[in-house]
């Protein structure tokens, strides 16, 4: 229903032939170049992966991780309520051998750190826009909703910092929890997917690799941003250069709403707010935001059914893939 009324908002007063007139009128080769760079970010999202995840202290063979990624952002575009984070650690248990949880927890670092690198991006085009605090978006100030994330995502990462460095105050705070609210098998089959969650958190314990994870998340954002960009030279959008960071950074908190397959309304609408801010008129902006999305979604969703095949597996597997972290039962 979010979904549905979001895209609504975003399409609802403005014409069809309005839309189809935009996207016709677009430069093919510029709009080619923004599909092609936005494709290119998943392999640079499976290279920061080989940071994350590790089998005992090995890097994972690249390969595997590739098809692990584009499963899980194929599942996103075609399963609801981002499936695709637990396909894609699914997929990387049965290719590579690590744990469904160690995977798991390595997926949502990797999130924390998405967060982190366009938020950072995002105080960039607040500073070079001369946003003021009473700049909002639906009734929300864009300096306070930049600020409340950037707090979010850094008590997390300072959370799942302290808890690698010290897992067993945590493991007995966990095992003090469940014992008191689960049944004794059950509980211990709890802690045992706590004990792969924290594998997964392996790459905080060093300097080294957490550096290389923070400048992979650059890369990836900044590369979107890229994409973002040569898309506005498509469409003859004139905007300050550092507005394809307030776009994305306003699409990222967009789609983390639980919405449909593929984050259809979201996106659009999240665009239609965001370039609103630079003036861009609806119709433009809107049309941009269909282009885009319809462009960028193919390619990956293709390779990542090409990447199921090549995997034997299919999305039923992928639909089940929610319960595959609860350990089998003793």
């Amino acid at each position: 229903m979010v979904s549905i009324g979001l895209l609504w908002w975003a399409l609802h007063d403005i014409p069809l032939d309005e839309v189809v007139g935009h996207v016709a009128n677009a430069r093919p080769l510029y709009f080619l170049a923004a599909v092609l760079v936005a494709t290119a970010t998943f392999p640079l999202r499976t290279a920061r992966w080989r940071y994350l995840l590790r089998l005992e202290g090995a890097s994972l063979p690249f390969l595997p991780l590739w098809h692990a990624t584009a499963i899980g952002f194929m599942a996103n575009n075609l399963l609801p309520a981002r499936a695709g984070e637990f396909a894609r650690a699914f997929a990387a248990s049965r290719l590579t051998g690590v744990s469904f949880a160690a995977a798991l927890a390595s997926v949502a670092v990797e999130r924390i750190m998405d967060g982190i690198a366009i938020v950072a991006l995002m105080f960039i085009a607040i500073a070079a826009g001369d946003f003021s605090r009473s700049t909002k978006i639906g009734g929300v100030s864009i300096v306070g909703m930049t600020s409340g994330a950037a707090a979010f995502f850094g008590l997390a990462l300072v959370t799942a910092i302290i808890v690698v460095q010290r897992p067993e105050p945590a493991l007995r705070f966990a095992r003090a929890i469940v014992r008191r609210v689960l049944p004794a098998r059950l509980g211990e089959r709890a802690v045992g997917v706590l004990e792969g969650l924290l594998a997964g958190l392996d790459s905080l314990r060093s300097p080294r690799r957490f550096a290389a994870v923070a400048l992979w998340s650059m890369a990836v954002w900044l590369t979107y941003a890229a994409s973002f960009t040569l898309c506005f030279a498509a469409f003859g959008i004139n905007v300050h250069w550092t507005a394809t960071f307030m776009l994305q950074g306003l699409i990222g908190f967009g789609v983390a709403i639980p919405s449909s397959p593929g984050f259809f309304g979201p996106f659009e609408a999240a665009t239609r707010a965001a370039l609103a801010l630079y003036g861009v008129e609806p119709g433009k902006a809107v049309s941009y935001a269909v282009a885009y999305h319809i462009g960028t979604f193919i390619p990956i969703s293709v390779l990542g059914l090409w990447s199921l095949s090549r995997a034997h597996l299919h999305l039923a597997d992928l639909r089940r893939s929610r319960g595959a972290a609860a350990p089998p039962p003793s």
